[in-house]
Formats: C-alpha cells, structure tokens, sequence
C-alpha cells in the first residue's frame, strides 16, 4: 500500500523548508525541495538577468521527474514531503489529482506568516545561509513572488493542517 505523500505549500519566507524539515523527522519520510533541486542541477547556468521563462521550464522538469521518484518511494512503503512551491492553484491540484489517479494518500500543509515577517527570515536567509538556504533572493524577486502566489481557496484547506509559523 502506497504511503502519504505531504504537499507544503506557502508564500516565500513563510517556513515551508523549516517545517518540511521537521515533517521528516517526524514521519521518517524522504523530502524533495524545488530549490535545492533547480540550485544544484542549473545554479551555474542562471541567465543573467534572471529571466523568468528560462526559470519556470526547468522547474517543470524538476517537478515531473520528482513526482516519478514520489511515486516510487510512496509505494515502496515511505512517507514523502513535497516542498516545491505550489505558489499556484493549478499546481496544487495537479498534483492532488496525480496522488489521487494512483490511489496516493495526501495531506496538505499549508505555512502561513505575516509579509513582514516572512521578508525579515527572507533577508535573514540570504545574509547567514544557514541550513534552509538555496540561493539569494533579492528584495525584487521577494516582490515579484509574492504576486505569483495564489492564496488557498476554502475548499483547498477544509482538510488541510494550517500552521502559522510567525512564533517559529
């Protein structure tokens, strides 16, 4: 039987990677972050100035070949952590509807923190890159992320684990 798979989702700075982080302990699951994956296979390659499209169509590769891997891990009996983003409603319900094809079970975690504060851990990151950090993010493209993302509509969290993290 096919283990759950976790989507944690949230805005930039919010605490997504902290908490998947600890899920993982937790479960004795395996976690896939989108950063960690787009910063070691095309870090080096980033286009100068960042463009967008380039960006987005690597990110699709990493999100189909780590759902491959989901799969295989879930149904070979562990729990598995998705941290990619999920900035989109779409993306969210792809990959429901993907866990749901193969009979998956899934819980949503939705991470959830004030703009401030989570700009503040944003600025934070860059400056000690510590262990939750993957790459810079400058004030500009905090900016442009926070207009990407698309809050969870009710229906998305009535079974859902809602965390705020701005005690964290």
């Amino acid at each position: 039987m096919s283990k759950k798979i976790h989507i944690v989702f949230g805005r930039q700075g919010a605490g997504k990677s902290t908490y998947s982080k600890q899920l993982i302990k937790e479960i004795n699951g395996v976690h896939f972050s989108i950063d960690e994956w787009m910063w070691k296979l095309y870090g080096k390659d980033l286009p100068k100035p960042i463009n967008f499209k380039w960006i987005m169509e690597r990110v699709e590769r990493c999100e189909q070949h780590i759902w491959e891997i989901t799969k295989q891990i879930s149904n070979s009996g562990v729990e598995v952590v998705l941290d990619l983003g999920f900035t989109k409603f779409e993306k969210r319900a792809l990959f429901l509807s993907l866990a749901k094809e193969q009979n998956i079970p899934i819980q949503i975690h939705y991470i959830k923190a004030p703009h401030e504060v989570r700009k503040q851990r944003v600025l934070d990151r860059n400056k000690e890159k510590g262990e939750t950090f993957s790459f810079e993010v400058s004030p500009g493209m905090f900016d442009f992320m926070e207009g990407e993302f698309q809050i969870p509509r009710e229906k998305e969290l009535k079974e859902a684990i809602v965390i705020d993290t701005t005690k964290i």
